[in-house]
């Protein structure tokens, strides 16, 4: 007897039950979301924080002394898996020092349309040169303006940084 089948009136009075029932919870999670307060941001001018672990852009960083972190091994260049980063080195000289090292990056460019922002390079780095940091807005209009050259990519000089700052401390 259980395996009779129910009459066809029966089965579609089940399914519209379930139906309706379904319908019933959807149209709930909709009415009780709606009645929730909105969380917008007025972006740009608010930003929302990002993670301690964010990777965004990237940066060369420098030394208290001034001198550049890179020491151009190459390292970075070797762990990207997208092949975007591009370091060719040179050497140091006694009257031309770049970095405390024998050698220093003398071009250091990276394509930020091939990135993926994986952090290899910063794991891979063994002076801890290149970083990502929580700068996320990295739109522009032109494809030539996402190569980041040495010079986009450099900290400033932290002894000019606290030039600037006494200079206008001074002047105030």
């Amino acid at each position: 007897m259980a395996d009779e089948p129910r009459p066809p009136r029966q089965t579609a009075q089940l399914s519209l039950g379930k139906e309706l029932v379904g319908l019933a919870k959807s149209l709930g999670a909709t009415f009780s979301e709606a009645l929730k307060p909105s969380m917008t941001v007025q972006y740009p001018e608010d930003k929302t924080p990002r993670s301690e672990r964010y990777r965004g852009r990237h940066y060369l960083r420098r030394y208290d002394n001034g001198l550049e972190r890179c020491i151009g091994c190459e390292l970075c260049a070797a762990a990207c898996p997208v092949g975007c980063i591009l370091v060719i080195a040179s050497e140091n000289t006694p009257e031309h020092r770049v970095s405390p090292g024998e050698r220093h990056a003398k071009v250091y460019e990276i394509n930020m349309l091939r990135c993926i922002f994986c952090g290899y390079c910063e794991e891979a780095c063994p002076v801890q040169a290149i970083v990502l940091g929580p700068e996320y807005e990295l739109a522009d209009d032109s494809r030539e303006k996402f190569i980041y050259t040495k010079e986009m990519l450099l900290e400033p000089d932290p002894r000019e940084v606290v030039k600037e700052v006494d200079g206008a401390g001074s002047k105030a």
